[in-house]
């Protein structure tokens, strides 16, 4: 059953899909990636069996930091999925999203703490991912490219909702 969301925007899409080989690095742009349940992305250092498969934030949130100076671009924040139109920041724990036709994802995580010698941050004094960025496991695998439309399928109501 999907339940409508109740925060203010439901639908973005992709804007960039980024992978890395070696964790702590900035992500390479891919023309698509390989979803895999349970797993992550095909080929991404942070992909596991754990609760931090996919990270996503939203190209607003990178906006943000190039307004400070920056000449960041999606992937610069080790982020597999780059976002427009959804607000990210504001999904609850235990929200599902549909990334294309197919993959979908439930959020697991809203932050993390900056790692030591963070780039970004010692070079503006900020970074957004600690506070912006989210995780989310896979609960269905599929491609997902850039331009893939994303939709937000369902926001848990309370404690009961989440698994």
């Amino acid at each position: 059953m999907i339940t409508k969301p109740k925060i203010g925007l439901s639908q973005g899409r992709v804007v960039a899909v980024s992978i890395s080989a070696t964790t702590g690095v900035k992500k390479a742009n891919v023309s698509q990636a390989m979803v895999l349940e349970n797993h992550g992305l095909e080929g991404d250092a942070h992909a596991g069996d754990w609760h931090r498969q996919v990270s996503l934030l939203a190209i607003e949130s990178i906006e943000k930091m190039r307004r400070q100076g920056l000449d960041l671009h999606p992937g610069d924040f080790a982020e597999n999925i780059t976002t427009q139109g959804l607000d990210i920041p504001h999904l609850p724990v235990g929200t599902r999203l549909r990334l294309g036709h197919r993959v979908e994802q439930e959020v697991t995580q809203i932050g993390k703490a900056c790692h030591h010698g963070c780039a970004i941050k010692q070079a503006v004094g900020d970074c957004v991912m600690p506070r912006e960025g989210i995780f989310a496991r896979v609960l269905r695998g599929g491609t997902v490219r850039p331009h893939d439309p994303i939709e937000v399928i369902h926001v848990p109501s309370g404690p009961s909702d989440l698994q």
